[in-house]
């Protein structure tokens, strides 16, 4: 079975729509599941990375000596720690100094669900305010690449409202960089620029 699109999306209040994956697909699925694209899949969008990380985030095991025979196609990195990390060969890595931008990204985002260590994205001491009970992933804010705060958007009679909260004072610039990524990410939401961004901080 798979999920028809759009339905069950996001704030709608729509169920979701399921058919059949044959139909959907328009051909039967395969018996042997295509470990070695998936890989690939994986590191496209979150190399450099373990076999454990591609196992987190698709749910399969075994997956090392599938990537110890990818070996010679891949390119192989180390981690400051000595973890072997794996990538693809066209990939470019940035030098550490490149700064990252701002960025909210929503509930159950992928960046911080595809790592087997998420201290690669979320630091230890906030990963209880991020990740809540019953499985809940709250939006984040990224300061520098990794997790530095939550927001929520609020529809009001007044108007829609988002609030970003900061888990420290943030650097010189970055409340501003934070401002302006989340009075776009209203914009975009509504459809128009709403209440004015709220932006705290709290510790």
């Amino acid at each position: 079975m798979v999920q028809k699109p759009p339905g069950g999306t996001w704030g709608s209040g729509s169920r979701a729509t399921y058919v059949d994956a044959e139909d959907w697909l328009g051909a039967p699925p395969t018996e042997e599941p295509d470990q070695t694209g998936l890989i690939r899949r994986h590191l496209a969008a979150f190399g450099p990375a373990t076999a454990k990380d591609v196992q987190v985030w698709s749910g399969l095991t075994g997956l090392g000596p599938v990537l110890a025979r990818l070996r010679t196609e891949l390119t192989v990195l180390r981690a400051e720690d000595g973890t072997e990390l794996f990538d693809l060969p066209d990939a470019t890595v940035p030098d550490a100094e490149t700064p990252a931008p701002v960025r909210l990204l929503p509930e159950w985002d992928n960046v911080l669900l595809s790592h087997h260590d998420r201290g690669r994205v979320v630091p230890a001491e906030y990963r209880s305010r991020v990740f809540r009970p019953g499985g809940r992933v709250l939006p984040t804010v990224l300061l520098d690449g990794f997790v530095g705060g939550v927001w929520r958007l609020r529809n009001e009679r007044s108007g829609a409202r988002l609030t970003v909260e900061l888990f420290r004072e943030p650097g010189a610039g970055d409340r501003d960089a934070v401002a302006a990524e989340a009075e776009r990410l209203l914009a975009f939401v509504t459809g128009g620029p709403g209440r004015p961004v709220e932006v705290v901080v709290t510790d």
